[in-house]
């Protein structure tokens, strides 16, 4: 992805958000599928912050005087910029191990430029820094597919997977939370038969009067969209 994470005891955004994702099968209805940032938050969740109107938690992002910011609409600007970075999973510095959120961004990085003698960084923003210009993002991806069957019996690796995420679900639980642990893939299943049962998403106000105004500013999209369920 475009540079955003800033390294370990830097504030240049270098690596991108660089997801680690998996996809694990099971014996249950939902597979283990996770999809997880390498930066504590990615630019997208900002957004959100942003459409809410609300300040950007501490410690997730950093500017050029290393200092944490938490201003979501300048955020905003400044990462277009590069005048701002997000920190990496476990924050700025060493004290909560933010090392190893910079490390592992740098694995992604590493496996998707490395084989394909591939650009990064800069090469990879994605807009002129200067005049917010968007430009062509020569992105590299990584992908691994393991073929069960030749370790051993699908059948008997969902099963095993299983079990252990019924464990992981089924053990103890913190006296002070919500009396539930769910394990990776769970909450979009469900989520998935909740929206289904309701005919959609639900989307927020602020979400649909940018939609508004982005069909509204485009005749191709006012021509294919003329009016959206929720307009009165």
């Amino acid at each position: 992805a475009r540079p955003s994470i800033a390294p370990t005891f830097g504030i240049e955004p270098m690596l991108g958000t660089n997801p680690l994702c998996f996809g694990i099968p099971t014996d249950e209805p939902f597979d283990f599928v996770i999809d997880c940032a390498t930066s504590i938050n990615q630019r997208g969740k900002i957004e959100l912050y942003a459409r809410n109107r609300m300040k950007t938690p501490q410690g997730v992002v950093i500017d050029q005087n290393g200092i944490e910011r938490t201003d979501t609409d300048a955020i905003l600007q400044e990462l277009v910029q590069g005048t701002c970075a997000l920190n990496p999973v476990g924050g700025a510095g060493e004290k909560t191990a933010g090392y190893k959120g910079y490390s592992w961004a740098t694995v992604v990085e590493l496996l998707s430029t490395a084989f394909q003698s591939g650009p990064f960084g800069e090469d990879v923003c994605g807009v002129d820094r200067k005049t917010g210009k968007k430009k062509p993002m020569p992105l590299g991806h990584y992908f691994l597919a393991i073929d069960i069957e030749s370790l051993c019996p699908e059948k008997e690796f969902r099963e095993n997977a299983g079990r252990l995420l019924r464990a992981l679900r089924e053990s103890r639980k913190s006296p002070i939370g919500p009396g539930r642990i769910w394990t990776a893939g769970e909450k979009e299943y469900e989520a998935q038969l909740e929206r289904e049962t309701q005919g959609g998403i639900i989307l927020t106000k602020a979400l649909q009067n940018q939609m508004i105004e982005l069909r509204d500013k485009r005749p191709d999209l006012k021509h294919k969209y003329e009016k959206f369920p929720w307009e009165a």
